[in-house]
């Protein structure tokens, strides 16, 4: 039988009545059989996430103070779910020994996961379900990173006996015992990894949008949804803004080239963005995929004549910046110029220390430093003439009397990154966006 693992974010669960409709989504079809669910997001503009509540608790208790008023409010919003949702859970042991644990051991990680903890077991028990403690499956490491190995034995043996199941995103267990979590957006992360270990057929990211856009909507009015995304072209979007879901958290299934589906809890009807290995030849094909940005960048330019003679003279470069501590965002070499891209708050920090241990190393002819830039990328992979693609998004942008201050072009299919000033910024996403609809 098919098998299809569900995540469902934060505003997806964030009250019952989102709960009752990522309920009816899971119920709807008989292969939806694995969820992992999320903590209770925002259920309004200025509302507080559960989690961000969990962390004011622990700050509280670290500190010996009395958090019981917010941990209070953390258990009133699940008593108002369980009560809506009409089911038999009696929160107030697990808020009590959230209480003493947090007194007597407090956990930064331990604080954080109650929020995945409680929900999971509430729409656990909301859908007839088996609920699946993470702690018992997904494994780290001693330095804190994932133990993929262990993890994937774990779950496997865990949730494959079983018909259907609730687990908790976000967290799982050192081999100390001790509760550790992800990142923020890590239940993306337990996703993918149970989507991998169980073999699933499609991992489904139910969200509070209906896909990814191909550009960001607050500059592009009402930008198309993407239908088809490789996982190549996604991991350039998320890394230059693209927030709906990050391609790292996507490994697991990457590797085993399982497709996965952002959809609208709230819009259930709507196919949302189909993230895959290898795009279909019979998608509706567009030259530009999507295109996004990053604003707060600087550039440092090194210019020596005959710098290709030069053996490791880009290397020394990277090993300055190595040396400061200071990570770069991209190197571009030309025949006599070597250019690095850095986060503008890195380089305002070790802007002198930089410039001058270029200036005492390498020498220069010219060392020229741009501030205050952005970065744009535009990905496709579709049949079209991507040289003459560049050509046209490339024109359109010089045709707005915007200065191009960098120009990356990857090989193969359409890969451009361009470098404009700040202020520009929003004009060159319109003209990128609006030069090629084919």
């Amino acid at each position: 039988m098919k098998t299809i693992v569900l995540k469902f974010g934060g505003t997806s669960l964030a009250d019952s009545n989102q709960i009752k409709k990522a309920a009816d989504i899971v119920k709807s079809d008989p292969a939806r059989r694995y969820v992992v669910a999320s903590a209770p997001g925002k259920r309004f503009e200025d509302d507080i996430k559960v989690t961000d509540l969990l962390y004011f608790c622990y700050d509280r208790a670290r500190l010996g103070l009395d958090f019981d008023e917010t941990l209070g409010e953390i258990a009133g919003r699940f008593s108002e779910i369980i009560s809506d949702l009409e089911i038999n859970f009696d929160i107030a042991p697990e808020i009590d020994l959230i209480k003493r644990n947090l007194q007597n051991y407090p956990s930064k990680s331990y604080a954080a996961s109650r929020g995945e903890y409680l929900n999971s077991k509430i729409l656990a028990a909301y859908l007839d379900y088996d609920f699946v403690d993470p702690y018992y499956c997904i494994r780290f490491k001693a330095d804190g990173s994932l133990d993929a190995a262990a993890t994937y034995a774990a779950l496997e043996n865990k949730l494959v006996p079983l018909e259907h199941a609730v687990i908790a995103g976000f967290y799982g267990a050192g081999p100390d015992g001790n509760i550790i979590t992800f990142s923020r957006g890590g239940s993306d992360i337990t996703g993918s990894l149970v989507a991998k270990a169980v073999g699933a057929d499609i991992y489904e990211n139910w969200t509070d949008v209906s896909g990814l856009l191909a550009a960001d909507p607050r500059i592009i009015d009402t930008p198309r949804v993407v239908e088809y995304i490789s996982y190549r072209e996604l991991r350039t979007l998320s890394y230059m803004g693209a927030t709906v879901l990050h391609a790292d958290a996507l490994l697991p299934v990457n590797q085993a080239k399982i497709p996965v589906n952002i959809r609208n809890t709230n819009r259930p009807e709507d196919p949302g963005t189909m993230i895959v290995n290898d795009l279909p030849a019979e998608r509706e094909k567009h030259t530009i995929t999507g295109v996004a940005g990053r604003k707060g960048l600087s550039v440092i330019q090194v210019e020596k004549i005959m710098v290709s003679d030069g053996a490791g003279f880009t290397a020394v470069i990277l090993d300055i910046f190595k040396a400061y501590g200071v990570p770069f965002e991209q190197c571009l070499t030309g025949i006599d110029t070597v250019t690095v891209i850095i986060r503008a708050d890195y380089f305002r920090e070790k802007k002198d220390l930089l410039l001058n241990a270029i200036r005492e190393q390498l020498d220069p002819d010219t060392l020229l430093v741009r501030e205050n830039l952005a970065m744009i990328a535009v990905v496709g992979e579709s049949d079209a003439d991507y040289q003459g693609s560049t050509v046209t998004i490339l024109g359109a942008v010089s045709d707005k009397g915007i200065e191009l201050n960098t120009i990356n072009q990857g090989a193969g299919s359409l890969n451009l990154i361009i470098g404009v000033n700040e202020k520009d910024y929003e004009e060159a996403i319109k003209a990128v966006y609006n030069s090629i609809q084919g």
